[in-house]
């Protein structure tokens, strides 16, 4: 009997551990994540891989530096945890050193989505994912343009509020020009589109100018001073930020006025600066991080425009909705 009992208890605790496994392989995935704070001004998104074995990887876009690799990923007890550090390090010109960082988060499945909280910078909020979707739409040609809609009427900021207060202030319009100082907070449109054709007529003013073009609020393309810079990578002038480098550095001169044609088409993303494609047909991974805060990627979204960093100037801003053919 005894020897029966060990047998058991040891069976027992193997099938514990498939189903403990088999339960962890759950955090799998792509997970788009929704902020609980007030203003609902930010949207995360995960990737996790590996779960349900002694080897857990991801990335996130949950760290103060946007889009990286998650650290020290382990589940214990049914709950996912992993952090993100990073040392200090040189400030840039003019400014001192840029503190260390540290980050812890945990999360778990509750009725498949995810719940969790994150000590972020200091900053302690809850979340809760949902699975990424898949959208099977594709830019194939069976699309055609609809009727544009100037998102930008020349005259004032009708249509337009800010994400975080909901107020304009710190943009102006003069002379048909809508711009900022860098001192405006991150503004969207009220309606929301699915698949479109976007074309922007904006102008960089300063050596350090940097703003962002959101789409659907969730994926930035950068707009930023980089005439002469060389290769532009994953954060400059006209990278899908954090996920798509430009092939090419098409930026005119800050002063210039310059020219984005972008094509959305479920996540296939085709860009154009100053009639140089930078990437066509290019697929959207997840969110970006930067100008994200609508994480419901199934649905449609407002574009934004970025105001907090720098001196930016818009005198036009056409969307053209595509719809099936």
């Amino acid at each position: 009997m005894r020897y029966l009992s060990i047998s058991t208890a040891s069976a027992a605790l193997f099938l514990w551990a498939q189903i403990a496994g088999a339960a962890d392989k759950d955090f799998n995935g792509k997970w788009d994540l929704t902020i609980h704070k007030t203003p609902a001004d930010k949207a995360w998104w995960l990737e996790i891989s590996g779960a349900g074995t002694s080897r857990i990887t991801g990335t996130c876009t949950c760290t103060p530096d946007g889009l990286e690799a998650i650290q020290n990923a382990r589940i214990e007890n049914g709950v996912l945890r992993f952090s993100y550090d990073k040392p200090q390090t040189p400030g840039r010109a003019g400014r001192g050193p840029e503190p260390a960082v540290h980050a812890e988060y945990e999360a778990k499945l509750v009725n498949g989505k995810l719940e969790g909280k994150a000590d972020y910078a200091q900053k302690p909020w809850s979340f809760t994912g949902e699975r990424a979707p898949v959208i099977n739409e594709h830019d194939d040609g069976s699309w055609v343009t609809g009727t544009p809609v100037e998102l930008f009427n020349g005259k004032d900021l009708t249509g337009w509020t800010g994400i975080t207060t909901g107020s304009t202030s710190g943009w102006r319009v003069e002379n048909g020009v809508l711009t900022t100082d860098g001192k405006g907070e991150n503004i969207a449109t009220n309606q929301k589109f699915w698949n479109f054709e976007l074309h922007a007529e904006f102008k960089v003013a300063e050596k350090n100018s940097n703003s962002g073009i959101g789409l659907r609020g969730r994926y930035e393309v950068q707009i930023q001073n980089d005439y002469g810079k060389g290769e532009p990578g994953l954060h400059g002038m006209g990278a899908l930020y954090h996920r798509i480098p430009p092939r090419v550095n098409a930026s005119k001169p800050a002063g210039e006025w310059q020219t984005y044609d972008i094509r959305l088409v479920g996540r296939d993303v085709t860009t154009m600066l100053n009639g140089q494609t930078l990437y066509e047909k290019a697929v959207i991974d997840g969110l970006t991080g930067s100008l994200s805060y609508d994480p419901h990627e199934a649905l449609p979204g407002p574009i934004e425009l970025q105001g907090d960093h720098a001196t930016v100037y818009f005198r036009k801003v056409t969307l053209t909705p595509l719809t099936k053919r």
